[in-house]
């Protein structure tokens, strides 16, 4: 075509097309503008235009200059009236231009949307990734998404997305998001038996693109603390839960699903422990703490699991923690175990539940103590997070103390000093005492002190005193 051409159109910095000048323009108001405006600059026969926004591409370049080239006919299909939409309207392929142009025939084309299947609505909705912007902004994603919610609406065997509220005899697309919306405001009462279970789209909705998903959620009103939506909740779970398994989320593009991951959170808020126990609050912490959340919105969800840390797990608190430095994530225990004492340890009326806690975070501190990255700051953090009475005992926090100083050899002396301190010696068994009164890791004056404070704990013989001097 290059010995035919006059015009040489340079896409996106990807491709050059080499094109007769008469054909685009026919068709093409945009590019009658951009032509006859470069003839009066350009002295040479063969012009050259840079477009470097063009909807689509070189692929959704060609397909116009397919059906200016073809005397305006181009199959339109589901599959490519996405692209296609998006061009005309770039190229401002209207009615003023030349009868029937590009952008009548799909209009035409789309008015049938809502008789299209749902795997020809999805099919269209996935081809709008690569062009999000423009389907966005040329009200083409409104337009699918709402044949997509229309065809939720249609085939609910629960009927879960009707409602009786929305009688008024508008069309199917302007009420479809308004039913799903209101009908699915439901009680977290309502939710607890279903919970667990996939509605029969979700496997198909999480092929979707996440700026796909997100304006589904804005066009029914469910977007971050607007969702109160318990089947949206679990769809968002699934879908991040499948992110996290198939895709490389990382700090660059975790910022596309963050508002995803808020939305879920700000469902499970909603639901609350009525439907998610300690477990599975923690199990829906694990997926959402990739995704970038909101100093809020990680508040409000770790609110929600110190409300109930006295069901904690040991493995539940073991989080990962290696984009920090350490195996595990301690700064998130220490945050839960204060959430937990601001809830539950104020009053007193909650001491069984603090001895829970205290039991929990002294296997907790024994677990994390090997670690070569955690710094006594970050042990003493852990241990002193909990009042005294947490604890009647403090063999356990005895014992984590022993696995450090075995695991950090080379600590400063001031350091174990330091490290001592959480210990209540008052509340040390007698062997425990024992013990520590002969370790050699723990600092002499450490041993003195908690041996005056067992003086009133220490068998009267003189063989069990012998026993205990180190």
């Amino acid at each position: 075509m290059r010995k035919h051409s006059d015009l040489q159109i340079y896409i996106n910095d990807e491709e050059i097309f080499f094109l007769d000048k008469k054909f685009l323009s026919k068709y093409c108001g945009r590019m009658k503008k951009i032509l006859s405006h470069e003839k009066r600059k350009c002295l040479r026969k063969t012009m050259s235009i840079e477009i470097n926004d063009f909807p689509g591409g070189p692929e959704g370049f060609e397909l116009v200059s397919r059906f200016c080239y073809n005397h305006g006919k181009i199959p339109i299909t589901v599959s490519n009236v996405p692209i296609l939409h998006c061009c005309a309207l770039y190229l401002g392929m209207t009615e003023d231009v030349f009868t029937n142009n590009l952008l009548q025939q799909i209009e035409t084309f789309l008015e049938g949307i809502h008789y299209w299947t749902w795997n020809e609505i999805l099919v269209s909705l996935k081809n709008c990734k690569s062009f999000y912007t423009y389907a966005d902004d040329y009200g083409l994603l409104e337009k699918i998404i709402s044949a997509l919610l229309t065809k939720l609406d249609q085939n609910s065997e629960t009927n879960f997305f009707s409602s009786s509220s929305s009688s008024s005899p508008s069309s199917p697309e302007s009420n479809s998001a308004k039913r799903f919306s209101y009908s699915t405001q439901v009680t977290p009462k309502t939710v607890k038996s279903t919970l667990p279970n996939k509605a029969w789209w979700f496997e198909d909705l999480a092929t979707l693109p996440p700026n796909i998903i997100e304006k589904i959620l804005h066009t029914i009103g469910a977007y971050k603390t607007d969702n109160n939506n318990s089947t949206l909740t679990r769809f968002l779970l699934h879908y991040l839960k499948i992110v996290t398994q198939t895709r490389e989320v990382n700090c660059k593009n975790s910022v596309e699903y963050s508002g995803l991951a808020e939305t879920a959170v700000y469902g499970v808020i909603f639901i609350g422990n009525s439907s998610f126990s300690c477990r599975g609050l923690f199990w829906v912490l694990r997926i959402v703490s990739g995704f970038g959340m909101s100093r809020d919105c990680r508040i409000e969800i770790e609110k929600l699991i110190g409300g109930v840390l006295e069901q904690a797990t040991l493995d539940d608190l073991l989080v990962s923690g290696h984009h920090m430095g350490l195996y595990y994530d301690v700064t998130l225990v220490i945050r839960l175990i204060k959430q937990f004492v601001d809830i539950n340890g104020s009053d007193g009326v909650c001491v069984r539940k603090l001895k829970k806690v205290g039991t929990l975070v002294d296997k907790y501190l024994i677990e994390i103590s090997p670690d070569q990255n955690l710094k006594v700051t970050k042990f003493l953090a852990v241990a002193e997070c909990l009042p005294d009475c947490a604890r009647n005992c403090f063999d356990g926090v005895y014992r984590a103390i022993d696995i450090y100083l075995q695991s950090h050899p080379m600590l400063a002396f001031e350091e174990r000093s330091r490290l001592c301190r959480c210990l209540n010696y008052y509340k040390l068994s007698f062997e425990a005492c024992k013990d520590l009164a002969k370790n050699p890791r723990i600092p002499p004056m450490v041993a003195m002190q908690a041996l005056i404070s067992q003086q009133i704990n220490i068998p009267s013989s003189d063989t069990a005193i012998e026993e205990m001097t180190p």
